[in-house]
């Protein structure tokens, strides 16, 4: 995988790390798989509280890691930024996820 745009330096905060984020998801097809995605996990979150269905939770990390995986690795052909920064981009997750809702971005 490609490491371009890898940044050289650690973020100290999310605000710092968001544009690396939006940069590693310049794709069109991933970030709308990642939206898929995030969608997917919110929508199984609900099912698994208002259903009282907590099997239901297996299969969020398959949709929110699924989704996303396949469009780092055939899409935007780079590494998720799970791998080095997994709170952060698990944030990054879902405020990409409401920016695009908001059309803040496109998608």
């Amino acid at each position: 995988m490609s490491t371009v745009g890898q940044p050289k330096t650690e973020f100290k905060c999310f605000k710092q790390f968001y544009p690396y984020y939006l940069q590693e998801h310049a794709n069109r097809v991933c970030r709308r798989l990642h939206i898929i995605g995030t969608a997917l996990v919110i929508g199984l979150l609900l099912v698994a509280l208002l259903a009282r269905q907590p099997l239901v939770l297996l299969l969020v990390p398959l949709a929110g890691y699924g989704f996303a995986w396949i469009g780092h690795f055939f899409f935007e052909h780079n590494k998720p930024a799970t791998f080095k920064y997994p709170l952060y981009s698990l944030m990054g997750d879902f405020v990409m996820f409401r920016d695009a809702l908001m059309r803040r971005i496109s998608w």
